[in-house]
């Protein structure tokens, strides 16, 4: 480590090898840079559907938590190894949507946006189910790789409350599954569906979309031009262009800030390895 500190007094500035550094430690924090994992799994969900339950189901001892970076808000991460394949599962903040009207939401959505996970698993609680789809069409705007778990289906049953889970992976184009996750009941079909919608094994019987008035269209499709000619690395512009044609006030302050940019590039940048880049650095001097 005392050669590293030493080396690093003749690296130019705009190199940044500590700068580096502290990118590595972010990725680790935002689940994105870990040794043995294969695929990275998002955990949403509005509050109070047992989404904790579902992600303590999935990850066992597995886990830690800590905080978001630059953030109060306490985020938990945790893996599971499922037919030989390593699973980093990020549990993120219980929130009611994705219009960054709050902190909560802001860093969903900035995972969502930027960390780009294999897979979205969606929490609902099913006797709250017209309230909790609401996040759900939010986040298939963003991703079509999701899934919605249908928590707490024992207190639906018990409340009379049926749900056709076909039909219902049929309008939404998604696979459903129907959990109790305290007693474990659909957890392992939960772990057999994330691999199916990674391996692209499960299919939606029919391709859902959302279908935009003309004019709309038009605009939608212009606004999506210069925002790749702008930001030719951000993903998920349609997205941004729809909140922008509502005139949020938050995506429009990210964009004319250069927010995303910023956070898409630190979020995906290829980690360094720190000895080997001083040590070419080294050589370079001789």
């Amino acid at each position: 480590m005392e050669k590293v500190k030493e080396s690093s007094r003749h690296l130019p500035s705009e190199h940044g090898l500590f700068r580096e550094k502290f990118r590595i430690k972010q990725l680790r924090k935002l689940g994105l840079n870990l040794d043995d994992w294969q695929y990275v799994i998002a955990l949403a969900g509005n509050p109070n559907t047992g989404k904790s339950t579902v992600f303590n189901s999935l990850t066992g001892l597995r886990q830690h938590t800590g905080n978001w970076p630059g953030k109060t808000v306490t985020r938990a991460e945790g893996g599971y190894t499922f037919n030989e394949k390593n699973y980093k599962l990020v549990d993120l903040p219980g929130t009611y949507s994705l219009l960054s009207t709050s902190e909560d939401e802001e860093i969903a959505r900035n995972f969502l946006l930027f960390g780009q996970p294999d897979v979205t698993v969606i929490v609902a609680d099913a006797t709250r189910l017209q309230r909790n789809l609401n996040l759900t069409l939010q986040i298939l705007e963003i991703t079509p790789n999701a899934i919605l778990c249908l928590n707490l289906i024992d207190e639906a049953r018990r409340k009379g409350i049926q749900i056709n889970t076909r039909k219902l992976e049929q309008h939404l184009g998604i696979p459903v599954v129907a959990t109790t996750a305290r007693y474990g009941e659909g957890i392992q079909e939960i772990l057999e569906t994330i691999e199916q919608v990674i391996s692209g094994e499960w299919k939606p019987t029919k391709k859902v979309e959302v279908v935009m008035p003309k004019q709309l269209e038009l605009s939608l499709l212009s606004i999506e031009k210069d925002l790749k000619q702008m930001y030719p690395t951000l993903p998920n512009t349609r997205w941004i262009a729809l909140r922008l044609l509502e005139g949020d006030e938050h995506i429009i302050n990210a964009l004319e800030n250069n927010e995303f940019e910023q956070l898409f590039n630190s979020l995906n940048q290829t980690p360094l390895n720190l000895e080997n880049e001083v040590n070419k650095m080294n050589e370079a001097e001789f």
